[in-house]
């Protein structure tokens, strides 16, 4: 196993340093870098710029207009934006759903739907958690009944991220109750601008406004909308929440965040407690963990093996890894890391002290990434199927 990139590879490296360095907007990239707050603008600016340059769905083969990329360029461009200070690529149009439609869609759905994705002119959302629909999916209870050419949809779908700004939604929606539960549900897109479709924010500890409740009042869709055979949305689904565990993981956003942690510490004085560097060690060994982790799984699929079927495992080291550099981070400034009020940031609130605002977000930060270990599967039940498939 080669775990070595080839000069053919760093070149390719420098080429999109290069080229991030030119074309992200700084101000984006400060927010980023010191956690602050991102706009509907500023992630969709950042998208357009990737779209016109046709590297938004980079992750597309050549055929549905992407760069074509090998697994390894796509790990390195994910690197080197992650590093220059660039928002993660809003997921679920380009990562998640494009996936589905163009494995499963027809191609006159891929015709309709993919180059608003990739331009990112379009924005997703996701319908998949029910209230007491969670890690068991299978139980979800939204109903979509086939009327002639359109499916009546009702229902409640919850902690829907970012549908206040939605433009559509992929759906799972029950459109059957025999058999087993997952035999029973199909995949449905639909436009959010349908009459029926109400958006509810559910406003989290820190104030801010990232998710929602939607609900579904007899909501008309076009059955063209449906996404391969009816009641085999289960099937669609799995291959999306591949894509969608592996997301999570995100191991370059935890190199950019580690740093940010040792700057953190430096500034607030804890740098020289040999404890606490003793934990921020601790933290890189399992970063560079991940990291090798990713790069056994990009070899595998460079040699033509098959890579290892571990999407539930890299979520699960992931996401705790996320939620163990926010907490170092509020240990790092103790008492100063106060709550990320929305408000006061943004009418120019800096703190009572000198260097408060790169403290300031940490709260948000903490309370924010508690929700990682839970969503796209919680760990305890990826825990079980690592256990099933992985371990035998």
């Amino acid at each position: 196993m080669d775990l070595a990139f080839t000069p053919e590879e760093q070149k390719f490296r420098e080429d999109i340093r290069a080229w991030v360095r030119e074309n992200l907007p700084q101000d984006i990239a400060h927010k980023v870098h010191n956690a602050l707050h991102l706009t509907r603008d500023d992630m969709q600016r950042w998208a357009k710029i990737l779209g016109k340059k046709g590297w938004l769905g980079y992750g597309w083969p050549k055929q549905f207009g992407g760069p074509g990329w090998s697994a390894v360029q796509k790990h390195l461009f994910e690197e080197e934006t992650a590093l220059a200070g660039a928002p993660r690529i809003v997921p679920f149009g380009p990562v998640m759903v494009a996936p589905v439609i163009m494995a499963f869609g027809s191609p006159e759905q891929q015709q309709r739907f993919l180059p608003g994705i990739a331009s990112g002119e379009v924005w997703w959302s996701q319908g998949y958690s029910e209230p007491g629909s969670g890690s068991d999916l299978a139980s979800l209870k939204t109903r979509a009944e086939r009327k002639g050419d359109k499916y009546i949809v009702n229902g409640q779908k919850t902690w829907t991220t970012l549908a206040q700004h939605g433009d559509w939604i992929f759906c799972l929606v029950r459109t059957s109750t025999e058999g087993k539960p997952q035999t029973g549900i199909s995949f449905l897109l639909i436009d959010m601008k349908s009459p029926g479709v109400t958006v509810r924010p559910i406003i989290m500890l820190d104030g801010g406004h990232e998710v929602n409740e939607v609900f579904f009042d007899n909501v008309e869709v076009p059955a063209e909308n449906l996404i391969g055979e009816e009641n085999k949305g289960w099937t669609y689904a799995k291959h999306l929440l591949s894509h969608e565990r592996t997301n999570i993981a995100d191991v370059n956003r935890a190199k950019r965040e580690l740093e940010r942690l040792k700057r953190i510490a430096r500034s607030e004085g804890v740098w020289g407690d040999q404890r606490f560097r003793d934990e921020i060690a601790r933290l890189e060994v399992d970063v560079v963990a991940l990291e090798m982790l990713v790069l056994r799984v990009l070899s595998a699929e460079k040699s033509g093996k098959n890579p290892l079927d571990i999407a539930g495992l890299l979520k699960i080291k992931g996401s705790e890894i996320q939620q163990r550099y926010s907490e170092l981070m509020m240990l790092a400034a103790g008492p100063f890391a106060v709550p990320f009020i929305q408000e006061a940031m943004e009418a120019g609130y800096q703190g009572e002290y000198v260097g408060a605002s790169h403290v300031a977000p940490l709260a948000a930060t903490y309370f924010n990434l508690r929700k990682t270990t839970i969503y796209g599967g919680s760990n305890e039940v990826q825990r079980n199927i690592v256990s099933q498939t992985v371990l035998g």
